[in-house]
């Protein structure tokens, strides 16, 4: 039986998101990148900002003629195939306030929001608004990303992040290769959440050593810098054994700890961490 699109509950997952971090901006691929995301994200003051592949069969919008459009765009001019309807969407505004704001105040769910409007008839009049907006969206990220290589790249960066937590949960979750095997939904789910708490402790792991090598560093000396810590993912395993059946002395390893709590840190160690040479 077919599941329903990821591109459905992106937004759901990007509001409910309950940590106290100011978050404005979700980078996804191609299959997150729906003309009715772009325009809810826009809509409740977020950013999408996706890398998208097969960008010579996007279709953008233009403010003027194609051939106007093609003396001043020489070279993004095939692009801009579609004019750009600014009376429908200014006639739809009402409503399209109002739907956002039943997001951001949680009376009504994007995923909801975004399968029926994306499967609504062309003559649903709020469901082409809805799209026309997020066309004209679309089209001003990728005038971005194609002008700026550095955006480009921060958005290569961030989705690498996230491939690079997925690989985490894929080496965690090896035994059944990956595959969810009980038979009841409440099996599933309890499995489902060991998986989350299990990687959720390797992050918070890694996070809590990240920081204690980098003071150690500091304090040698060496010179770590904010700009290349933020190119560092917690969803590090290299310092993780995935295999084997490990007995634990906890007399001994609790005696192994600094008047802190800590264990010390071993050079070993930083070069798992991926902060030495």
């Amino acid at each position: 039986m077919p599941t329903a699109r990821e591109a459905h509950y992106v937004l759901d997952d990007f509001l409910g998101n309950a940590t106290d971090l100011p978050i404005a901006e979700h980078a996804t691929d191609t299959h997150g990148a729906t003309l009715i995301n772009f325009a809810l994200f826009d809509l409740v003051g977020k950013a999408l900002t996706p890398r998208m592949r097969d960008l010579t069969r996007v279709t953008l919008v233009r403010d003027d003629t194609p051939t106007e459009i093609a003396k001043r765009y020489p070279h993004a001019g095939p692009l801009l195939g579609a004019r750009w309807n600014e009376d429908l969407v200014a006639g739809c505004w009402p409503d399209l306030l109002r739907m956002a704001g039943s997001l951001k105040y949680g009376q009504a769910t994007a995923s909801l929001i975004v399968g029926r409007w994306s499967a609504a008839s062309r003559q649903n009049t709020l469901a082409a608004a809805l799209k026309e907006w997020g066309m004209l969206s679309r089209t001003v990220h990728l005038a971005k990303y194609l002008s700026d290589p550095a955006f480009g790249r921060k958005i290569s960066r961030q989705l690498n992040k996230g491939e690079s937590l997925h690989a985490l949960r894929r080496d965690l979750h090896y035994a059944q290769q990956g595959t969810i095997t009980r038979p009841h939904l409440e099996q599933q789910t309890e499995q489902a959440w060991c998986l989350t708490l299990l990687t959720n402790s390797v992050v918070a792991w890694t996070t809590e050593y990240y920081s204690r090598a980098v003071l150690e560093l500091r304090s040698q000396g060496r010179e770590v810098s904010d700009e290349i810590l933020s190119h560092i993912s917690p969803g590090h395993s290299d310092n993780i054994n995935f295999f084997g059946v490990i007995n634990v002395d906890v007399e001994a390893e609790l005696a192994k700890l600094d008047t802190s709590g800590w264990r010390p840190l071993r050079p070993v160690q930083l070069r798992e961490l991926g902060l030495t040479p």
